[in-house]
This record gives C-alpha cells, sequence and structure tokens, in this order.
C-alpha cells in the first residue's frame, strides 16, 4: 500500500530548512509520493514572491516533491484562515492524500491540536474573553493568543502557540482538516535553525529564514546564498536574477497600488477585504497625500492593525479582490492547478483524473472553454491577472498571459 505525503508552502525560495522538512517529512509518512501546494506570485504575509511561480516549482520538483498544484491567488493572499482552508481543501478533495506535514516551532502535536480544537468550537467563555481583549484596542492576532492562553489556564504548556508563524499556520491547518472533517493524517515537524522572520544566518551557517535570503537579494548581498540553498534551488534562482525574472518587493508596485487607491471610491476601498472600523477614510486619505508605500504604511499602521494585514489590504487593491470574492472563496470548491511534476507526479495525476471530486487544470485555456461554474471562472481569471501585474516588476521580458504560454515544469 502506497503512502502519498501533502505539503503546503511558499518555497520563496526553497532553501535548506525546506529540504530538511521535506525528507523529514517522507521518512516520518513512509511515503513513496509526494505533492506540494504552492502560493503563486503573490504571498501570504502581504508581500510579492521572490520568483515566479514556475521558477518555485522548478526548486520544488528539483529537490524530491512530485507533483506541484498552484494554490489559486484569492488563498495566497488571504489571512492564515482562510489560506489554510483553501489548500487543506484542494488536498483532501484530491483523495490521494494520507499524511499532511507542516513545520512548527512548538512541534508538540497534542497542543495544536487542542487549540485548534477551542478556535474550531468557539466555546463561549473564550469568545468572552476574545471580545474583553479586543475591547483594549490590540490587533485581532494578539487578542486571540491572549484570550487563548487565559481561556486554556496553562500559559508553560501553550505559551508561543498563537505567537509564531508556523505554529499559527499549523493550527489552521488542523482547523481546517476538522471542519471538513478529513481522514488525512497531521505530522508536524520541529523548524531548525533560523525562525521564519529572522534575518540573520544561524550559528551552522546552513539554514537561514527564506525572509533572510530574500533581504540578501533585496540588498544586493547575495554572498553566501549557495551555502543555504540546496544546489539545484541556487541555480534556478541565479538563472532567473540573471533573466531579470524576479520581483524583490512589494514597493515595486508602490505607484500602481496608490494610483489603484486614489481612483478608487471610500466604498470600493471598504469593500476591500481586512477593511473594518472605518479604516477606509484613513487610507483614502494617506493614498491621497503619500507618495510612496513606506509613508503610506507609516501613517496607517497601528497596534490595532498589523504590518502584514495592511499589506494584504494593499494587494488587494492591486489585484482588484472584494469581500464578495473572499466570501464566495470559503464557501466553493478550488480546482487543482498543476505547475509541473515528474514520472512518479504524472502516475498521481493519471490516478487523480479519475477522480470527479475536483477540476483538474493542466490547461488554462482548454479549461477556461470548458468551465461553466462562473465563481471558478472568477478565481482562475484573478490568478491570471494577478501573473500579468507580476511580470511588470520584472527587469525584463515583462511578458503578459504568461499562463496561457508558459509550459508546465516536466521532469
Amino acid at each position: 500500500m502506497t503512502n502519498v505525503l501533502g505539503i503546503i508552502g511558499e518555497y520563496n525560495p526553497f532553501h535548506n530548512g525546506h529540504k530538511y522538512h521535506l525528507e523529514q517529512s517522507k521518512k516520518l509518512a513512509k511515503a513513496d509520493y509526494t505533492v506540494a501546494i504552492i502560493s503563486g506570485n503573490f504571498v501570504q504575509r502581504g508581500n510579492v514572491s521572490l520568483i515566479d511561480k514556475w521558477a518555485k516549482t522548478d526548486m520544488a520538483i528539483s529537490n524530491g516533491i512530485d507533483l506541484v498544484l498552484e494554490l489559486p491567488t484569492i488563498y495566497s493572499v488571504s489571512s492564515a484562515e482562510n489560506f489554510a482552508h483553501g489548500a487543506v481543501t484542494i488536498l483532501d478533495s484530491l483523495d490521494i492524500i494520507d499524511y499532511l506535514s507542516f513545520g512548527s516551532e512548538l512541534c508538540d502535536i497534542n497542543v495544536l491540536n487542542m487549540c485548534a480544537d477551542v478556535l474550531t468550537e468557539q466555546p463561549i467563555a473564550f469568545t468572552n474573553l476574545l471580545k474583553h481583549e479586543l475591547a483594549k484596542g490590540i490587533s485581532f492576532p494578539k487578542a486571540r493568543e491572549n484570550a487563548l492562553l487565559m481561556y486554556l489556564n496553562d500559559v508553560r504548556k501553550y505559551a508561543g502557540a498563537l505567537s509564531s508563524p508556523n505554529n499559527i499556520l499549523a493550527i489552521e491547518y488542523l482547523k481546517s482538516l476538522k471542519r471538513i472533517r478529513s481522514i488525512i493524517k497531521p505530522i508536524s515537524i520541529k523548524r531548525i535553525g533560523s525562525n521564519y522572520n529572522d534575518t540573520e544566518i544561524d550559528v551552522s551557517g546552513k539554514f537561514a529564514s527564506a525572509t533572510a535570503i530574500r533581504q540578501k537579494l533585496i540588498d544586493d548581498k547575495p554572498q553566501g546564498l549557495s551555502k543555504l540553498m540546496p544546489s539545484s534551488s541556487y541555480r534556478i534562482l541565479y538563472n532567473t536574477i540573471l533573466k531579470g525574472h524576479y520581483v524583490k518587493d512589494l514597493v515595486v508596485f508602490e505607484k500602481e497600488i496608490l494610483y489603484a487607491l486614489r481612483k478608487m471610491t471610500i466604498s470600493e476601498i471598504a469593500n476591500l477585504p481586512d477593511v473594518t472600523e472605518g479604516l477606509e477614510h484613513n487610507i483614502k486619505n494617506a493614498a491621497n497625500s503619500c507618495n510612496t508605500l513606506s509613508e503610506f504604511l507609516n501613517i496607517i499602521q497601528t497596534k490595532r492593525y498589523t504590518n502584514t494585514r495592511i499589506q494584504r489590504i494593499l494587494l488587494y487593491a492591486l489585484l482588484g479582490i472584494t469581500k464578495n470574492d473572499m466570501k464566495i472563496s470559503q464557501k466553493i470548491k478550488p480546482y487543482a492547478r498543476v505547475l509541473g511534476f515528474n514520472s512518479k507526479g504524472r502516475d498521481l495525476l493519471s490516478t487523480i483524473a479519475s477522480n470527479k471530486n475536483i477540476d483538474i487544470v493542466t490547461s488554462v485555456k482548454k479549461y477556461i472553454d470548458s468551465i461553466n461554474n462562473k465563481n471558478l471562472l472568477h478565481m482562475l481569471n484573478t490568478d491570471i491577472n494577478a501573473t500579468n501585474i507580476y511580470t511588470l516588476g520584472y527587469a525584463k521580458d515583462s511578458w503578459a498571459n504568461l499562463d496561457y504560454t508558459h509550459n508546465m515544469i516536466i521532469y
């Protein structure tokens, strides 16, 4: 009997920590096949991907992933909850996944499960604590963390469970598995080396966060990157940079974002996901008076709204994503867009092909011509639009419509 492992990641870019997680996950799951769902050209923390989805797919397959699927843009730029919902729903709908592996700082599946149970069931005592914390004017993530620690009443055991990015995503994956009653078995691998947002290299000199790697490239200091990434990943990154097919940071699109916000009415800004409590007025005023994203963020950011949340709002404005789009994404079953595969991945696709539970997209043109579901069509058009905007950030060859013309990555 074969085991199929599922992994959800951004691979932005694929580094030694990702390689370690993949290898340990395969061992723990005794996996014969591995499927990865990856973010496309824009990512969950409200920023651009350093390299495009095909380069990330190339890295993933060259390091042992058999089949790579794209997480639709609307999920990849959502909050952790909707990000997890979209990815887990796709994996579950494939009907072949036995295990879902994720990295976490805590790596205690029982503790993570307990937190997920509370956040899924939302007992009255917890929701009352959450309301009390929110009334203090702090951000929702911090208020939720405080309320959970008070509800579980064991600071030593649960401290940090909701303060570390990978733990938060791990809990959201568990919540999603519970909500759809999936039979996929979750496993957790402890993160080693640098933390998620660290900009320094760990003492071994072999591990650095994707944040640190991206920062080196933003600062034009790529020295030492070859030690932090598998050789195939470094080669792909190096060639991508030589071609000018990479985007360093969201600031590349600052004029487009500020133009979009200046053009929008107050009500249109209010219709952007995550905009609440009259924030649309502050956003409009800031957009009308600022010339850079740095100025804009300095004006808008408060302890109530995290920088990541504000940046996601900017992405929604840039990509034309509305609250209604977000609501629809939470109710429908997304397609599985194939970005690449190896020979084992081809075998998996043959098995999935007989599955009528999910749409498999190997050709965007053919899928658009055949699809009758207007919500899925709109979701795919959002992906196409996101790629067209993303390539405007290239130094060279800023072609449009790559979703139609770019070949899948096939090993």
